[in-house]
C-alpha cells in the first residue's frame, strides 16, 4: 500500500466530514436537538447543554463510504474490511438509538444499561458468527504465561473485549476534543501495524477513521460546536477491539488504549471504594473530570491525555512492531 493511497484514504473521509458537518450542525440546531448534560457532572458543563450531538453519525458515514470505494479501488474489499466496517456501523447504530432517546426525551438518559449491554453482546455474536472461524486466532494467549486452544474461551473473551472497549471509549468521551484526538492516535497506530503486516484491508479502515476524526476535531475542539455522541464513541471502541483481534494482537489495546483503560478503571475503583468504604478516591469520575475539579482546563487535559496516548502507541510500535 503506497503512501499516496493512504493519503487518498485520509483525505476522502476528512473531506466528507469537513464539508457536510456544518449541514448536520445546522439541521440539529434548527430542530433544537441538543445534548442534555448529566446533573452529577461538573457544574460548569451546564453551559454545554443544548449543544448538538450525534456528530459521530457523519464519522461513520464517511468511514463507510471511504472503506467501500478505496477498498474496491485497491482490490482490498476483503472479508476483514467488511466485517470491521460492519462492527463499527452496528455499534454506531446502538449508540444512535441511545442518543436518539436522550435527545427526544431531553434528558441525559438513553437505553438502560442492560439493554445497551445486550445489544452490544448480540452484535459481538454476529461478528463471531459472520466471520469465518478458521480465519480468527481461536486461541487465548497471555504471552509468556499461557496459551489455551479453546473456542469457548476465545468467544467469551472477544465479547468482553468488544463490549468493554466500546464502553471504555464511551466513558472517555467527556470533554471537547478528547476522544477525537485519542481515537485518531489509536487508529493511526493500528494503521501502521496493519501496513507492517501487509493487512492493507485493515489499514484502509484505520486511516479512513483517522481522516474522519481529524475533520471532526475542527468542530469538536473547545468550545465544541457538536458532540460525538454515543453513536461515535461506542463505534470507535468496538472498531479498535475488532481490529486488535483480527490482527491477533488483542493485548496491544491495553497499551495503545491505556487512557481508555485508565478512564474505565477510575470509574470502577470509585464505585467500589464508595460502596465498600463509603469514601471517594477521586473528586469525580471518569478521571478526566477529576483533573477538571483540580483546576485543569479542558485544553490541558486534552493535551496531556493525547500525549500519553501518543507515547503509549509509540512504545508499542518500537517494542513490538
Amino acid at each position: 500500500m503506497e503512501l499516496s493511497h493512504i493519503v487518498f484514504d485520509v483525505v476522502s473521509s476528512f473531506a466528507i466530514v469537513a464539508i457536510f458537518m456544518p449541514f448536520l450542525i445546522g439541521y440539529l440546531v434548527a430542530h433544537k436537538e441538543g445534548q442534555s448534560i448529566r446533573e452529577e457532572g461538573p457544574k460548569w458543563h451546564e453551559k454545554k447543554s443544548g449543544t448538538p450531538t450525534m456528530g459521530g453519525l457523519l464519522i461513520i458515514i464517511a468511514m463507510l463510504i471511504t472503506n467501500i470505494w478505496v477498498g474496491a479501488w485497491q482490490g482490498q474489499l476483503t472479508h476483514s474490511l467488511l466485517i470491521t466496517t460492519f462492527v463499527i456501523v452496528l455499534y454506531g447504530c446502538i449508540g444512535f438509538i441511545d442518543d436518539f432517546i436522550k435527545v427526544f426525551k431531553k434528558r441525559n438518559l438513553g437505553l438502560r444499561a442492560y439493554q445497551k449491554a445486550l445489544l452490544q453482546i448480540v452484535v459481538g455474536i454476529i461478528f463471531l458468527y459472520v466471520y469465518n472461524g478458521d480465519q480468527l486466532p481461536l486461541n487465548f494467549t497471555i504471552p509468556g504465561l499461557v496459551s489455551i486452544d479453546s473456542v469457548i474461551i476465545f468467544v467469551l473473551f472477544t465479547l468482553f473485549w468488544l463490549v468493554g472497549f466500546s464502553n471504555a471509549t464511551n466513558l472517555t468521551d467527556g470533554l471537547d476534543g478528547l476522544l477525537g484526538g485519542l481515537g485518531a492516535i489509536s487508529y493511526a497506530t493500528y494503521g501502521i501495524i496493519s501496513i507492517n503486516e501487509n493487512r492493507f484491508d485493515l489499514a484502509i479502515v484505520c486511516f479512513s477513521v483517522v481522516g474522519a476524526l481529524l475533520a471532526f476535531l475542527i468542530y469538536n475542539h473547545k468550545p465544541a460546536k457538536i458532540f460525538m455522541g454515543d453513536v461515535g464513541s461506542l463505534a470507535l471502541g468496538a472498531g479498535l477491539a475488532a481490529i486488535s483481534i483480527l490482527l491477533g494482537r488483542y493485548w496491544s489495546l491495553l497499551l495503545i488504549g491505556l487512557v481508555y483503560v485508565i478512564e474505565t478503571l477510575s470509574v470502577m475503583l470509585q464505585v467500589f471504594s464508595f460502596k465498600v468504604f463509603h469514601r471517594r478516591i477521586f473528586k469525580m469520575t471518569p478521571i478526566h473530570h477529576h483533573f477538571e475539579m483540580m483546576g485543569w482546563t479542558e485544553w490541558k487535559i486534552d493535551g496531556v491525555f493525547w500525549i500519553v496516548g501518543l507515547i503509549c502507541s509509540t512504545i508499542y510500535l518500537i517494542l513490538f512492531v
